[in-house]
């Protein structure tokens, strides 16, 4: 591969086990380690830290459990690091480091890039009609944090002036890769194919062990659960790289493992929206280039839009949750009831004591087929309840009225667990876009402010939407198997949408996969939860298509009263539903022989 650079993935998200950052730094043999922190909702929780005081607003962990242990070992190896752990307080998360550095007797060199907090700028762009990028929706009269997702070439300037750690607030998650990438290649800002391959590298990696075998599809093919394997990026010049993992560690890293990494949280791939370049991952290929080692090429890019990309959030009431096991004979239905009632009993004594009605309640009955949008028979389920309302004493009200339910309602109510809910904040998301030229990005790498120049001032035509491919016709009796006999896949989460990426195990079946799988069949499979429009697009290089789905989230993050919050379940409940292929295919012999006792005649 010629001169390689080594990038180790070591968490993806702030919570994540530290024992990420010691495989990459104690056996990675990495040029960079980098660390992802923040989500949306992350921001909001930070900002209000920082409310309280003014040394908070970063997230401790990465001080604590990552740096002090390994700093020494960091300063001894020249590995550096590279992270979005500055929050939105990015002077205390450096004084906290070189404090720890100092006690650690090392002599590291921190850099800051500034300029992501844009909340400076939303009255004026409240007065000049800015709205809601996907709804439409007016701007709130006030944000908890408003965060603009820079790009690369500020951490790229940050590591050109010396730095050893590079601290940044909001970037795009891939950023923290391709700002490296960028450095060590010397790669321009209109080199688009590199910088969207480099892109994809960081995108891969970013969310550590997803990518070696975490949350795959076929979850019994993956060793190691309990030593999973962090993610190194082995990166050459012209774009291409190859994905591995930490040497003795659990995992798998395959052509398929990388595919549902490559589909996650992705809308169209052929216009993939980032601040240094739009990115066509369309036509990428992925080789096994040895033992849980994945080569990438193929990723194109074009020049990026004249915006940023703005996550804002904001203050919308309080949210309760409650969750009790009902067991027994027609266990569901006790539960349904028992929720209802409860809802029912707290309303009439809400309105008794003044309060508005609910602004929203769900009663999700899990175990009997709530996330499916079925009712089936069990003879124990979860009853969980939610509710949202304005006023933080409503939701006192109503924690207080659940446990009565014991002695009152149904028989088999058990496993209260964690005591009577206490409400918290809902944070809702508000995108919308800035035009770049009004966004001042700086590096400070300790001699002052240097500015970072914007890329991408020009816009492109939107590409041609990629051709489907041919669709199946049958020719003899057919019979229906459940998807995931056909294809393997992952579903992510964008604020309140949902994608599913759905990869063909054989391209042979693609055929039946676009005649099965349309927008209105997969509307209809998730008719209980989407609530929007529903895009298919085609990933030819993958062999497969990526599904967005608008309105599907019940408002996404903490906003959403739904257990699955994030939509980590869809992809496998989209994998039950029955899609028809030639009988012969599960006959003896047949491709799908193993999923006979499954078929049925279509």
């Amino acid at each position: 591969m010629g001169r390689v650079v080594r990038i180790g993935g070591g968490g993806g998200f702030w919570g994540d086990s530290p024992e990420g950052a010691f495989q990459i730094v104690r056996r990675g043999r990495v040029d960079y380690l980098v660390m992802d922190y923040l989500a949306e909702i992350t921001m909001s929780l930070l900002a209000r830290m920082k409310a309280k005081s003014a040394d908070a607003g970063y997230p401790v962990d990465f001080i604590a459990q990552v740096m002090r242990p390994l700093a020494a070992e960091i300063a001894g190896q020249g590995v550096k690091v590279v992270t979005n752990a500055g929050g939105v307080n990015l002077d205390a998360c450096r004084a906290a480091l070189e404090a720890c550095f100092a006690e650690a007797g090392v002599r590291l060199k921190v850099a800051v890039v500034r300029g992501d907090d844009v909340s400076g700028l939303a009255d004026g762009l409240r007065a000049e009609g800015v709205r809601e990028m996907f709804t439409g929706a007016a701007m709130p009269s006030s944000f908890s944090s408003a965060n603009a997702y820079l790009g690369a070439f500020g951490i790229a300037r940050a590591l050109a002036e010396g730095a050893d750690v590079v601290l940044t607030g909001r970037v795009v998650d891939s950023a923290l890769v391709l700002g490296p990438l960028v450095h060590e290649f010397g790669w321009s800002v209109e080199d688009y194919d590199r910088l969207s391959a480099g892109s994809l590298a960081g995108h891969l990696i970013e969310c550590g062990p997803q990518v070696t075998g975490g949350i795959f599809t076929d979850w019994r093919d993956v060793p190691g659960w309990d030593d999973m394997g962090f993610p190194v990026a082995v990166c050459s010049e012209d774009g291409s790289f190859e994905i591995t993992k930490v040497d003795g560690t659990g995992g798998l890293v395959s052509p398929m493992t990388v595919a549902e990494q490559a589909v996650y949280e992705v809308g169209d791939p052929a216009a993939y929206l980032l601040p240094d370049v739009t990115c066509d991952w369309s036509g990428i290929r992925l080789e096994q280039a040895g033992v849980d080692r994945v080569r990438v090429t193929g990723a194109k890019g074009r020049a990026p839009s004249s915006t940023y990309k703005v996550s804002g959030t904001y203050a919308d009431g309080y949210r309760s949750s409650v969750t009790v096991m009902i067991a027994g004979r027609d266990a569901a239905d006790k539960a349904q009831r028992t929720g209802e009632a409860i809802l029912k009993r707290a309303s009439r004594m809400m309105a008794e004591a003044g309060f508005a009605p609910f602004t929203e309640t769900l009663v999700e009955v899990i175990g009997a087929g709530a996330n499916y949008g079925q009712r089936a028979a069990a003879g124990e389920v979860i009853l969980r309840l939610s509710v949202r309302h304005p006023d933080r004493k409503a939701l006192d009200l109503f924690g207080r009225e659940i446990y009565p339910a014991a002695c009152s309602m149904a028989q088999g109510m058990t496993g209260f667990s964690g005591g009577r809910p206490v409400p918290q904040p809902v944070v809702r998301l508000f995108s919308f876009l800035v035009p770049k030229d009004r966004v001042r990005v700086t590096v400070d790498a300790g001699d002052g402010e240097i500015p970072i120049a914007h890329n991408g001032m020009t816009e492109d035509d939107p590409p041609a939407p990629l051709d489907s491919g041919p669709v199946a016709t049958p020719a003899g009796p057919l019979a229906q198997v459940p998807l995931i006999a056909l294809a393997h896949g992952r579903s992510g989460d964008k604020g309140n949408k949902a994608n599913i990426g759905v990869l063909a195990r054989d391209p042979q079946y693609l055929p039946w996969l676009r005649r099965g799988l349309t927008p209105e069949a997969v509307g209809q499979w998730f008719a209980h939860f989407v609530k929007g429009e529903i895009h298919r697009y085609e990933w030819p290089g993958l062999n497969g298509f990526n599904f967005l789905m608008d309105d599907a989230l019940g408002g996404g993050g903490v906003a959403t009263l739904r257990n699955d919050a994030q939509g980590k379940a869809l992809a496998q409940i989209l994998m039950d539903m029955p899609v028809e292929v030639p009988a012969e295919w599960v006959a003896k012999g047949g491709p799908l022989e193993h999923f006979a006792d499954e078929a049925v005649p279509a």
